[in-house]
């Protein structure tokens, strides 16, 4: 059973771990992303990342390709993304990638861009706004 605890974040916010599952990095990590106020933040982003990745798989597969055929092409060259300490309450792929795979997902369903709390209150993750970047 879940207590208060689970709903406040740890110290500089609640962590998500992005892992590459087609290997290169140490374990597997590729990056983790701080700052996250709550764990339903972080868990909605953690989703998004996932779905995101999950169809990045799909495009990249052959057309009308089965859900059996998207969920291995994501566990063969997809990212991963876990909570860090998010303990039972922390999202966990297994328990939605295959439903992911079977139904392709909207925009806003994988936008965790849209989610990512390294954004500046512009919406820009690199803290310029010029349409060049500059």
């Amino acid at each position: 059973m879940s207590d208060f605890a689970d709903l406040f974040a740890p110290q500089g916010g609640w962590r998500v771990r992005i892992r590459d599952h087609s290997g290169g990095a140490e374990e597997g990590i590729v990056e983790e992303i701080g700052g996250f106020p709550t764990l339903m933040q972080a868990n909605a982003f953690a989703r998004a990342y996932v779905r995101d990745s999950i169809e990045r798989c799909r495009e990249a597969s052959a057309r009308n390709a089965d859900a059996g055929t998207i969920l291995a092409a994501w566990r063969a060259f997809g990212e991963d993304a876990e909570i860090v300490a998010g303990g039972e309450a922390g999202f966990r792929s297994e328990s939605e990638c295959a439903d992911f795979a079977a139904q392709p997902a909207s925009a806003e369903a994988r936008d965790w861009r849209a989610l990512d709390p390294r954004q500046d209150a512009d919406g820009d993750a690199n803290g310029d706004n010029d349409e060049d970047g500059a």
